[in-house]
């Protein structure tokens, strides 16, 4: 989702509206926005880490600590990130970024929506309701067409517990499917073999005439982008929900 930015025209549009202008239109139009490079959450975690080490606990620090929440980072993700840059940026600096982290992420904020936060994560859009395949899934998964020359790329996500069912990716010779992790934690099964756990980054190569399913854990969205295996005769074969 492309960040739209006005702070800079409402605190200094009329005092200094070049500033105003970069701030608003470059640096968060156009820096910010370069999502093909860097997820906005890598983006978060490069500018706290660059703010922390100047020391900076100001308002601009508090905003962009809010930012990276929105961004996908989690309360456990910003205590690590702090204590790493600990060693490098010095100790008072995250004594008094902690102080700051412990508000923005307490309990008494609002909760984030953790779609949204998700979405912010990869650099690949969720996409719309998976409406056309939704009697094949438990749960509400979104798909969002990457590629559909040559071979057909599908960014698919799967809200937390929402998985598909057994399915087979019939072919007389080759096809198949390949998934590539690219967001949340998710779960792989291939018929007669025990579940495999998914992070992003992971790859699994299905073969052709293989019984499977895939999906997100109990307490995670989950991306990853489906491509499909040329080969003759190719046809899916959609099967029974998988059992608790």
């Amino acid at each position: 989702m492309p960040i739209k930015q006005t702070a800079g025209r409402d605190a200094l549009g009329d005092f200094a509206p070049k500033f105003a202008e970069i701030n608003d239109d470059i640096l968060f139009g156009q820096v910010w926005n370069r999502d093909n490079l860097l997820s906005l959450r890598e983006r978060s975690i490069i500018t706290v880490t660059a703010l922390m080490a100047q020391g900076l606990t100001d308002s601009s620090f508090k905003y962009h600590l809010t930012t990276a929440k929105n961004n996908g980072i989690t309360k456990t993700d910003i205590a690590e990130i702090l204590t790493h840059a600990a060693f490098y940026v010095g100790w008072p600096k995250a004594w008094a970024a902690f102080n700051m982290a412990k508000e923005v992420w307490s309990d008494d904020n609002t909760v984030i929506d953790l779609k949204t936060a998700h979405a912010n994560s990869m650099i690949f859009p969720i996409g719309e309701p998976n409406d056309a395949f939704a009697q094949y899934f438990v749960g509400q998964s979104y798909l969002a067409p990457l590629s559909t020359n040559q071979i057909g790329i599908y960014n698919v996500t799967f809200e937390p517990k929402c998985r598909n069912n057994w399915h087979i990716h019939h072919a007389d010779n080759g096809g198949g499917q390949i998934l590539i992790c690219v967001a949340g934690q998710g779960y792989y099964q291939q018929w007669g073999k025990p579940v495999q756990k998914l992070n992003a980054g992971d790859i699994v190569n299905i073969p052709a005439n293989v019984k499977h399913w895939h999906g997100a854990t109990n307490d995670s969205w989950f991306s990853h982008l489906s491509i499909e295996v040329p080969g003759e005769n190719t046809s899916n074969e959609w099967l029974e929900p998988v059992e608790e």
